[in-house]
């Protein structure tokens, strides 16, 4: 048995129990995928950061959902350098992370961590409004009356999503989604999660609120997601959402109607799409992990 330190750390928030969690550990290496896995489910955060020693980068990162590995986490990422600055281990500046999809960079600025992001791809999708409606449990016409200006597409920055604009707040807040549909969506284009949004917002100085539900990698419901955010900020200038020039930094607000709420900052004018956000330790303790493959549960304290 060998013990490991684990955190639960809040991203895109500077209040605890807030924004979205994430596990972090902090020294895993030696740990092999099926203990990986193993702490990931046992934390059952949306994502667990894995931190390894890397010859690539500052840091090697890998990243878990209580089922599966995914290539990139923003939030986790976020949370995980907002720790390490947090005590002490990184000052303010540039630094590196080796990621699933390459190295990437992260700059920590005043207390706030920005993430670049992968080459973004945004690419339209047919898809019928009905459809995509009904596996959101919205009425599609909050997609349609939307539509003819601001198309279904996939976008990515590291992981792809499936980009469904809507009309109103009240549609996104009354969304009822029918999880199996959402996974055929899923899979059939190929994307993480799909993540619906609006203009209307709750807070005066957010440029969206957003919901995003990807139930095929055990996330029902994401609170606060990065990747999903810099996906979207890439689709709303491939769109010209703007009919101009996009904003210099936007902010996404997410979480609301899971008790979890959170802002992301975004800065999509050029390629690579970075996003930032402030994190919060909430719990911080230590993981036992057995040395091999026995079936037991293992012990969180």
């Amino acid at each position: 048995m060998n013990t490991r330190r684990a955190l639960l750390v809040d991203a895109f928030t500077t209040e605890p129990l807030s924004g979205n969690a994430a596990g972090v550990v902090p020294d895993a290496d030696g740990l092999v995928d099926e203990q990986l896995q193993a702490i990931a489910r046992e934390l059952n955060a949306s994502e667990t950061a894995f931190l390894f020693s890397s010859e690539e980068a500052d840091r090697r990162v890998r990243y878990f959902t209580p089922t599966e590995e995914v290539d990139l986490c923003g939030h986790a990422t976020v949370a995980a350098h907002a720790w390490l600055a947090e005590t002490g281990a990184l000052s303010d500046g540039a630094h590196t992370v080796e990621t699933n999809i390459g190295v990437l960079e992260v700059e920590i600025e005043d207390g706030t961590v920005w993430m670049t992001q992968d080459v973004s791809d945004v690419t339209p999708v047919e898809a019928s409004y009905d459809r995509v409606a009904s596996a959101l449990g919205i009425d599609d016409a909050a997609l349609s009356d939307i539509g003819a200006d601001l198309p279904l597409a996939t976008a990515s920055t590291g992981l792809r999503f499936l980009v469904v604009p809507v009309n109103f707040l009240s549609a996104v807040s009354t969304a009822d989604p029918d999880f199996d549909a959402i996974t055929a969506l899923t899979n059939e284009f190929d994307v993480t999660g799909v993540y619906a949004f609006t203009f209307d917002t709750l807070s005066g100085d957010s440029t969206l609120h957003g919901r995003m539900f990807a139930p095929a990698v055990g996330v029902t419901e994401d609170p606060v997601t990065g990747t999903a955010s810099g996906a979207v900020g890439a689709y709303l200038r491939e769109v010209d959402a703007f009919e101009g020039e996009i904003p210099d930094e936007m902010v996404f607000e997410q979480g609301h109607f899971v008790d979890r709420p959170g802002r992301v900052r975004v800065r999509a004018r050029t390629d690579p799409v970075s996003i930032g956000g402030r994190a919060v330790t909430a719990v911080d303790g230590s993981i036992v992990v057995p040395e091999r493959s026995s079936g037991e549960i293992i012990d969180a304290s």
